[in-house]
């Protein structure tokens, strides 16, 4: 194709097509070219430089009908757009972009008669394929049509509660059944204002943290919250002279959930972004969202008109639904949390790689943490043996000759320091040893790293002769044999934690962990300066 347009564009002016070079300028016989060496810089003909072009495909008695071929000439250019594959093909006179899947669609009566069959699952394929461009961002992860599907199920049946709560508001305060539903479908957004808007600002700037490191868990226990309020919500009709009471509670609560959702949104979107298409994915998102309410709106008019001439069933009807409604929801919401991969590293995240990578030698991917970490409801996490904590040393929860003998063996070029600490279990009454991780003012991201690997190392040798630590407060204090041990211990970690370093951090790069930065909470962000007197 290109060589063609070449000659054309090199051709006098009355050349209109290059396929009819030939038929115009055939050379006569006394021009064809000699064989005498001699002359061998004389210029090729022109049917001779065509063929050449054209790898001999043609004869030369082939190039006198050159206008209407016998069969196309596939070009070697295909497009693929929205599902289907097209090719170019040049027919003699113009240039056709002809389907060469089967995805390409004749509306002639006569084809579409010899197969109905396959015209119609064309048709289908065709619609499933701008269903899901309209739906789904074009580059995204594979688990994202897994979190669409349970996104589906919370938002629908969300939806649907949302408008039997405000139906059933607008009843307590003297709205007529008839005029209940269509209220309720258009002023459902009037009740977030006042005093719910403020508890909001309060909730967003005391957990502003939060929400980058305990992301699912804040997540699902908001929505929870939501789904309470919801409930709180249909109340209303029992306990009208209670109305204003009730309906500022739901509303502080819906508007805490909301602040969550939006404060939680970029992140999970980016999770799913794998080409930097975060406009995309977040504009996806929201239809996906309007999409769904809408369809939860139909559900909750189609119960309406369903039981509409029968009153009492229709009071009773939200009082059935929410319990069926609302676990639909949240088991949605869990569900969809489970396929959100975060590849950013927060402590804990950072403490699954590194002690995965102790013990079996390799650096698990996102989703692997993913299923590790969970959603973390009950708050589960960090009660096992020996928990590392990041932050600053507590003088109630130290070690004293231990705690004093690690930081008189610090120096300049230390920016961070590890000892061990008993601190009161979340079980009353029981005391639990603990390794502390505390961090120098100017700590870099390889520090904290450092640090979190060389405490995980403590904690592994600590396991493994377990007799000798258990009662570690008592020894600390009466045994320099035992702060020999402990030195010694912190000594090796560290070349163990040096010796790791280069090839964890590149093997979690090589996976798609942000490694430029770890997202600490407020109390992980507590640093020591470091004084040389």
């Amino acid at each position: 194709m290109q060589s063609t347009l070449y000659i054309s564009s090199n051709s006098p002016p009355n050349f209109h097509s290059p396929w009819r070079l030939p038929q115009t300028h055939f050379l006569s016989p006394s021009q064809t070219a000699p064989t005498n060496p001699k002359h061998s810089l004389k210029p090729l003909t022109l049917s001779k430089h065509l063929k050449t072009f054209l790898n001999c495909e043609f004869e030369d008695e082939e190039l006198e009908n050159l206008d209407e071929p016998a069969s196309p000439l596939r070009l070697p250019v295909v497009i693929r757009r929205s599902g289907s594959v097209s090719r170019y093909l040049w027919d003699g006179n113009e240039l056709n972009l002809v389907s060469v899947d089967g995805n390409a669609l004749s509306l002639s009566r006569e084809n579409f008669c010899l197969d109905f069959e396959d015209g119609f699952r064309r048709l289908v394929k065709i619609c499933g394929s701008g269903v899901r461009n309209f739906f789904l961002p074009r580059e995204i992860s594979g688990n994202y049509l897994e979190y669409v599907k349970w996104k589906f199920l919370h938002r629908v049946f969300s939806s649907a509660l949302q408008v039997l709560a405000t139906q059933a508001m607008f009843r307590a305060i003297g709205i007529g059944y008839s005029r209940s539903l269509p209220s309720a479908a258009a002023l459902n957004w009037v009740l977030k204002d006042g005093l719910g808007k403020l508890s909001r600002c309060i909730y967003t700037a005391s957990l502003a943290s939060a929400f980058d490191t305990n992301l699912k868990r804040v997540r699902f226990s908001t929505s929870v919250l939501f789904s309470l309020s919801l409930g709180v919500e249909l109340l209303t009709p029992a306990f009208p002279q209670y109305f204003l009471l009730l309906a500022s509670v739901a509303n502080i609560a819906k508007q805490i959930s909301l602040a969550c959702y939006l404060a939680t949104g970029t992140a999970v979107h980016r999770s799913f972004a794998l080409s930097d298409n975060l406009g995309e994915v977040s504009a996806k998102a929201q239809i996906q969202t309007v999409c769904f309410d809408n369809l939860g709106l139909m559900l909750a008019a189609a119960l309406n008109i369903l039981f509409r001439n029968n009153q009492r069933l229709l009071v009773g009807l939200p009082f059935v639904v929410y319990p069926i409604f609302s676990a639909i929801d949240l088991i949605g919401i869990y569900q969809g949390l489970k396929h959100v991969h975060l590849q950013t590293l927060t402590k804990d995240r950072l403490e699954i790689i590194v002690n995965t990578w102790i013990q079996f030698g390799y650096v698990p991917s996102p989703e692997e943490v993913s299923k590790e970490e969970g959603i973390d409801v009950l708050w589960t996490k960090g009660r096992g043996l020996w928990p590392v904590r990041i932050g600053c040393l507590n003088s109630k929860n130290q070690i004293p000759r231990l705690s004093m003998m690690t930081m008189r063996s610090l120096n300049n070029n230390d920016f961070y320091f590890i000892c061990l600490e008993i601190f009161n279990s979340r079980l009353a009454g029981t005391r639990q040893q603990g390794i502390l991780l505390c961090l120098r003012e100017g700590a870099g991201t390889a520090d904290v790293i450092m640090g979190l690997l060389q405490a995980c190392h403590i904690r592994e040798a600590i396991l493994s002769s377990r007799c000798k630590w258990e009662n570690i407060s008592e020894a600390c204090d009466s045994s320099d044999f035992v702060l020999r041990d402990w030195l010694k211990l912190n000594e090796d970690s560290k070349r163990y934690a040096q010796r790791d370093f280069n090839m964890l951090n590149e093997q979690m790069s090589g996976l798609g962990w942000a490694c430029k930065n770890i997202l600490l909470s407020t109390k992980e962000q507590d640093r020591y300066s470091f004084v040389d007197d």
